[in-house]
């Protein structure tokens, strides 16, 4: 399988009237953030928040800036997260695609909304799970 690659639109929650962008990004489920090169973030006016520790691909690890709010537009859906700044280009990682209920589809290369739920974002807020040992459920 090759890159996957999809168009999001990103802007400043903070700073509505500010222009959002419209980006090619690059879909990756193996990553867990969105990653934004310094040219999005400077041009978004992002904050950073605090400095982060990211591990890269071949295992080094780097301190990043870490900004946000930033939204996130795909389809149908958006969703509000913080952003690593990091590398030339978008990097759509698996905490946004989780948040806006999206799937990569390999065989087609791109990303598409759940097609169990295409009208509606659809997440799971809790594990259901038998009552553990020691847990606020009585025993009668």
């Amino acid at each position: 399988m090759g890159l996957v690659r999809t168009e999001l639109r990103l802007s400043n929650p903070v700073i509505p009237d500010l222009a959002a962008l419209d980006c090619r990004a690059i879909a990756d489920a193996g990553a867990i953030h969105l990653c934004i090169p310094e040219h999005v973030a400077i041009q978004l006016q992002l904050r950073e928040l605090e400095k982060r520790e990211v591990t890269l691909a071949d295992g080094s690890k780097r301190l990043v800036a870490y900004v946000g709010p930033i939204k996130v537009q795909f389809a149908n859906r958006q969703c509000f997260v913080g952003a690593m700044v990091l590398g030339d280009e978008v990097l759509l990682g698996a905490i946004p695609m989780e948040d806006m209920d999206l799937v990569v589809r390999p065989l087609t290369q791109d990303v598409a909304v759940n097609p169990a739920s295409p009208n509606i974002a659809s997440s799971i807020a809790k594990r259901v799970a038998a009552p553990s040992r020691g847990s606020c459920f009585s025993k009668n």
